[in-house]
């Protein structure tokens, strides 16, 4: 039997590296006797995932069919596995098979979400050695006369008092979450107080179809794959920006609401929460047709979770229906922030190309031009980014480090490399090259002008003022710097719908290091009420398209917050 696992095993990884003449039928041969009974979990997840690459990349529509129907045939085994050992099931590049169960804490948005959507499914586990305190604070706000026992008592039975008010065990989650959306208090403070609780749920997928294993978007026809997969090395991100636009198709809010239940769900099964996906806004969605049987979909942020300066999106990429990564794109201007990030079973299968598209996407919705890499992306923190060679990944697709000293170390190893071909640079030196953003621009700015920016130097100059000018008294600052950006622009944003207001109150703050005005034309200051008014508009695409007009707001940012 060993051997059996061990042949399919070696046969379905040479698959996924298998596309060509004759590949297909080879490939359909292995799947027709792929009917092997597992003796370890460790040999079912690599089938499982082999499976779910060619499900996403199959060399024939037979072999998606085999590859669902064996996938779904494998459950009964995993079920087996997992009882027997859960744990072995829980890491992040494992997790979300179906049979297994998930058990995470969430936020308050996520939590309500898969309580109503997945039902019975999930449960909650209250971890009341850890939040003892939290639990005696706020549950009295949820539980009559719990306050007599919890405020005084140190051995207050919380479970019970749980058990009781819901009528049993099992529907305690959906009176948690119930009892919170009731609370007559902002969605902050709302999700602050439930995630004080340190709720866990307790998802058990069985045959659910937001498992990995199961989760599909229908599709009107497959994309075969009869030739090999593109490589990096026949990707430009310079072609493919300047290429033509890609189909793009605005989504009604239904069917926007499903994709982004289903991305919400892919995350989850993966131990993963994106605050795009969260708190997504339904009302602003979009379907790019990438080619090659890619979807990719992008939408913007809610209004109540909008960030006080940047523009943010999120969005969720189908292979042949099946979900293979998330990204989010966040930024100012025609610069913005992007991560990406693709499914682990899925990271051989043409990210690259997948990648340009997400960056022509951003480029024609959103007028993006400068695109920068986190650190964490390409290594800082991250020790998975430094065993695959991430920097080198967008090295070689053109991004250049934004530090001076890191493009020199960059030169360095790029001319010991020419040297030598074998050579591999060690990952002490790939640390050092993840300390800074990576970025990559194309059209007619200058280069550079974006290599130190963040918002975050902004945010810091903006405490000092706080400090030494207002004595620490961050009602005190917003007061005065709206009050005196009012008088410069002579508008009374008091009678401004309450969204406008906060865009409003939040812009002084940054303004009020960054300029004076003291050289800016009427036009220009009537162009920046447009521009605080469409922060809190029905999205941030038109926000950043005024942003990307005003040379002189955009030169008072670049100087706060590259300093």
């Amino acid at each position: 039997m060993a051997n059996r696992e061990s042949a399919l095993l070696q046969a379905l990884d040479q698959a996924k590296h298998s596309y060509g003449s004759d590949c297909a039928t080879e490939c359909e041969r292995v799947l027709k006797r792929a009917n092997v009974r597992f003796t370890n979990a460790e040999g079912l997840i690599r089938a499982h995932d082999s499976l779910l690459f060619l499900r996403a990349f199959p060399p024939s529509a037979k072999v998606a069919r085999l590859a669902d129907s064996l996938l779904a045939r494998f459950i009964p085994q995993i079920e087996q596995f997992a009882a027997a050992d859960p744990t072995r099931f829980d890491d992040e590049s494992v997790s979300g098979i179906a049979g297994t169960t998930i058990t995470n804490t969430w936020t308050f948005e996520l939590a309500k979400f898969l309580v109503r959507r997945h039902g019975s499914q999930v449960t909650a586990e209250v971890d009341v050695d850890n939040t003892y305190r939290q639990m005696a604070t706020v549950l009295p706000q949820l539980l009559p006369l719990l306050d007599d026992d919890s405020y005084v008592e140190a051995d207050t039975p919380f479970a019970k008092w749980l058990e009781a008010a819901a009528g049993s065990v099992p529907k305690v989650a959906q009176f948690l979450i119930d009892s919170f959306r009731r609370l007559p208090i902002t969605p902050l403070l709302r999700t602050n107080l439930y995630d004080s609780l340190g709720i866990s749920l307790r998802w058990q997928l069985g045959n659910s179809r937001a498992s990995r294993t199961l989760a599909r978007r229908p599709v009107a026809k497959l994309f075969v794959h009869n030739e090999p997969l593109m490589q990096r090395k026949q990707v430009s991100l310079q072609d493919e920006l300047t290429s033509p636009s890609l189909p793009l198709k605005k989504l009604n809010r239904h069917e926007a609401q499903s994709i982004i239940d289903m991305s919400r769900d892919a995350l989850a099964v993966r131990y993963r929460e994106l605050q795009g996906s969260t708190n997504a806004d339904p009302n602003h969605a979009f379907q790019a047709d990438g080619g090659r049987g890619v979807q990719l979909f992008i939408w913007g942020l809610a209004a109540e979770w909008r960030l006080p300066l940047r523009a943010y999106y999120a969005g969720f990429t189908l292979k042949n229906g099946v979900p293979i990564n998330y990204f989010e794109a966040i930024g100012l201007f025609e610069w913005m922030e992007i991560g990406f990030n693709t499914f682990y079973a899925f990271r051989e299968g043409e990210t690259a190309w997948i990648y340009s598209k997400v960056l022509h996407l951003l480029n024609q919705l959103a007028g993006i031009t400068c695109f920068s890499v986190y650190p964490y992306q390409i290594g800082k923190d991250n020790e998975e980014a430094i065993q695959s060679g991430a920097f080198w990944f967008y090295r070689k697709l053109g991004f250049r480090p934004g530090r001076s000293d890191l493009l020199s170390l960059t030169l360095r190893e790029e001319r010991k490399m020419q040297r030598d071909p074998k050579h591999r640079t060690s990952p002490g030196t790939l640390r050092k090259l993840a300390e800074g953003h990576m970025l990559f621009e194309v059209g007619g700015q200058p280069l550079g002008a974006w290599d130190s920016f963040s918002t975050r130097k902004i945010g810091l100059a903006v405490q000092r003022k706080m400090v030494s000018e207002f004595g620490g008294d961050p009602i005190k600052m917003r007061r005065r710097t709206s009050a005196k950006l009012a008088r410069m622009l002579g508008v009374d944003f008091s009678r401004w719908q309450p969204g406008e207001q906060q865009a409003f109150s939040n812009f002084a703050l940054a303004l009020s290091v960054c300029h004076e005005f003291k050289s800016w034309s009427d036009a220009d200051k009537k162009a920046l009420v447009g521009i605080l008014r469409s922060k809190a508009g029905p999205n941030e695409t038109r926000y950043l398209r005024l942003l990307q007009k005003h040379e002189k707001l955009r030169a008072a940012f670049l100087l706060a917050g590259s300093t």
